[in-house]
């Protein structure tokens, strides 16, 4: 059974190959006329500013925390390779962005190339830089994770010592944190960056102007550009990259349990959340080659035929690693982890068509916000606002059927299932989704090389299908953050040695309330960052209009480069408080007050967290497809009358989106990994702030450093007195 653990590393190098060979298949793809060739390497240029720009602000903080890390865990046995894990959590996570931009950078101009020949090839080219960034996080993480596990499983004996498979599970969170660490940097920076500059070209562009979409003459174009590629590739690779990590470890962990109870080391619950998402990966490899279209088809079928495809295989060869690998001495049986896995599959899906629902053009709830803006851009919002709220209650009622179903059929274990049956096809789900914003920079550059009316049309099209599939993902991406907190939050507790969370106790009902208010903290943090960086950009904007003579007229050129690097400046000043806010205050809340009041803070995270991610990303995406109801040929209202691009309605709608901007591309997305980063750092200090399980019950607990080693070493002891009495 132990040599199966090979099969993960196996599937992260095939996944990787992958990667490269669709890479080097873009690069040889037509790079278009000398306009389209000289805007790409603008974007280009200003993305991989921004990146080395945050790279070297990430690098000072993650030697900073590696070294208070190996501080903290001095003198535990192998304490110091939680920093070890932690760096190349955060360096595989860093490495997963910067492919998966470099290569959608690549891509953009020559998608918008391709849609001159027709829809397949533009599809083709879009996808094929989509997938090089989901195979890159999915390779590099199962890689790395499965590495580490390996060498730390062969260094402690773990495979038969109790005692030595809780270090190598207390150590390799640290890879976790990492990732996690650079998700929420990468999508709070992202986030500023993409909206400051998107704010700045709608408000003075569209509205002040009038110019339209992807305008040459508007200086924060390009910028606008650079960011989808900094915000939506990079950082929605960053966010499911540690997603993915963390509901394998806390799977893992959970696993673990099981040994717990037994007294020796059962590697079956380990392996099986390694194995799925190596299926995961194969199935993911195999599904992109059914995307695939023809002209004047949907690419949206295409899409789908290969997101849900994967999805089908996936949950059918899990049925044979479950029944092959669950130990048959075991209260769950495996047919309940299969369905467990199963649910978690089935609630993903369903969330990310809910959350579509309410985000799509021509749906009532989009509707019933274009119709709102008849009267001005105060009901617009309000009826933006009240989508938004409205859009909870069915995504959260799925979750919690969800976990409560997989809790049922194979306990805390079968939640955490869930959430890796969500998360088993991320390499697929993320090249559909970072194939939207790939789609949407070939419209820009189609725009601004003045290409045919026919080659937009192509590019709009597949921008229309990407506005879709993001939806879906930020769905998939928020439904998974709930099941992957729940799973972290249920180890955390192990390791902590906490059986049950008492809401009388004061201090537990404290952190709740605490971590119930932090989300409203972090999002008011992201976007007054968005703010105070749109008004710089705003007023740039409209510096150029004014100084800069014939601009406005199309006879002279702007300047995108001050543009860029205000968004570049303004993100990374800003993203550093609500990034510190996720890191410290788990740390300070779990030293001074104890693990039981940290616990009672994760939950009101959690629970706050995920319901104002679903509120702000819909909300966001409602707004956004209502003022694009607008844009093509005019939104008809209820009363039959049909108001036009540039009408009074049309304007209020785009403020409407302006205000949903850093919704659905700042705050919301950034709160999954709020609740991700804080389980996950919790987790990596749960021994050093573990329960003593020796305690008396009427006893007030005391922290115990090795109360984890104790309890291993307890269970192992008897474990032998047992062997003892049989012989």
């Amino acid at each position: 059974m132990e040599n199966l653990i090979y099969a993960a590393p196996a599937a992260g190098l095939i996944a990787l190959a992958f990667a490269f060979w669709k890479a080097s298949w873009v690069k040889k793809q037509d790079e278009g006329d000398d306009t389209m060739k000289k805007i790409a390497r603008l974007i280009r240029e200003g993305a991989f500013a921004f990146l080395k720009t945050e790279y070297k602000f990430l690098a000072i903080f993650v030697v900073v925390v590696a070294v208070l890390l190996f501080v903290a865990n001095m003198g535990k046995d192998g304490g110091y390779l939680v920093s070890v894990s932690f760096v190349i959590g955060a360096v595989a996570s860093g490495l997963a962005g910067f492919i998966g931009m470099n290569i959608a950078t690549l891509a953009n101009n020559r998608t918008t190339a391709a849609a001159r020949k027709g829809l397949p090839p533009a599809l083709d080219v879009a996808f094929a830089g989509g997938s090089v960034m989901g195979m890159s996080v999915v390779g590099l993480a199962i890689l790395g994770l499965s590495g580490l596990f390996i060498a730390y499983s062969t260094m402690f004996s773990a495979s038969t010592d109790m005692a030595g498979m809780k270090t190598v599970l207390d150590v390799i969170a640290g890879f976790s944190m990492g990732a996690s660490s650079i998700a929420l940097f990468a999508r709070v920076g992202g986030g500023i960056y993409t909206k400051a500059a998107d704010v700045g070209a709608d408000l003075v562009g569209k509205v002040e102007a009038g110019l339209p979409e992807d305008d040459p003459r508007n200086p924060a174009t390009i910028a606008d550009n650079v960011g989808d590629n900094v915000g939506d590739v990079a950082g929605m690779g960053a966010d499911l990259f540690e997603s993915y990590v963390g509901a394998i470890i806390g799977a893992m962990v959970l696993g673990y349990g099981f040994s717990l109870e037994h007294g020796f080391v059962e590697m079956g619950p380990l392996l099986i959340p390694l194995l799925i998402a190596a299926v995961g990966i194969i199935a993911s490899v195999v599904g992109t080659f059914f995307v695939k279209t023809k002209e004047g088809g949907n690419p949206q079928h295409a899409l789908d035929m290969g997101a849900f495809g994967a999805a089908g295989v996936v949950a059918g060869v899990s049925y044979f690693i479950i029944t092959a690998l669950w130990p048959e001495n075991l209260e769950v049986e495996a047919m309940g982890v299969f369905i467990a896995n199963v649910i978690g599959l089935g609630v993903g899906v369903a969330v990310g068509l809910i959350t579509a629902y309410y985000c799509s053009m021509g749906k009532k709830p989009v509707n019933s916000i274009a119709n709102q803006s008849k009267t001005g851009s105060a009901t617009n919002i309000i009826a933006g606002l009240a989508v938004g709220m409205e859009s909870t209650a069915i995504p959260m009622i799925l979750i919690a059927f969800g976990i409560v179903a997989a809790n049922h059929f194979a306990g805390l274990y079968g939640v955490a299932l869930a959430a890796l049956g969500m998360l088993s096809t991320t390499g697929i789900q993320l090249a559909v989704d970072a194939y939207g914003p790939i789609a949407d920079n070939a419209g820009g550059i189609a725009e601004m090389s003045h290409q045919a009316p026919e080659v937009r049309e192509r590019t709009d099209k597949l921008d229309a299908v990407g506005n879709t599939t993001a939806a879906i993902g930020k769905g998939f991406a928020i439904a998974s953050a709930a099941m992957t907190a729940l799973a972290l939050f249920a180890a955390f507790m192990l390791q902590a040695n906490i059986t049950t969370i008492d809401l009388a106790k004061p201090l537990v009902m404290a952190g709740l309330f605490i971590g119930g208010m932090l989300p409203f903290l972090f999002s008011s943090m992201a976007m007054n960052a968005v703010g105070r960086s749109a008004m710089d950009m705003i007023e740039e904007v409209r510096r150029q209009f004014r100084e800069i003579d014939g601009l406005l007229e199309g006879k002279a050129d702007p300047d995108p480069a001050r543009c860029v690097d205000i968004s570049t400046k303004a993100a990374i000043r800003e993203m550093v408080r609500p990034g510190l806010l996720a890191v410290v205050t788990p740390v300070v809340v779990g030293y001074l007050f104890g693990a039981e009041a940290l616990a009672g803070l994760l939950a009101g995270v959690t629970v706050a967290g995920v319901l104002m991610a679903i509120f702000m990303s819909n909300a966001g995406g409602a707004w956004d497809n209502a003022k694009k109801s607008f844009e093509g040929g005019g939104f008809k209202m209820d009363d039959g009358e049909v108001h036009p691009k540039g009408s009074e309605a049309h304007k209020a709608s785009v403020v409407g989106d302006t205000v949903g901007d850093p919704f659905k591309d700042t705050a919301g997305p950034s709160l999954n990994i709020l609740v991700k980063l804080m389980s996950v750092v919790a987790l990596v200090i749960a021994p050093l702030i573990a329960i003593d399980a020796s305690a008396a019950p009427d006893e007030p607990a005391e922290v115990h450093e090795d109360a984890g080693d104790d309890a291993a070493d307890e269970a192992g002891d008897e474990a032998g007195d047992e062997e003892a009495t049989e012989e």
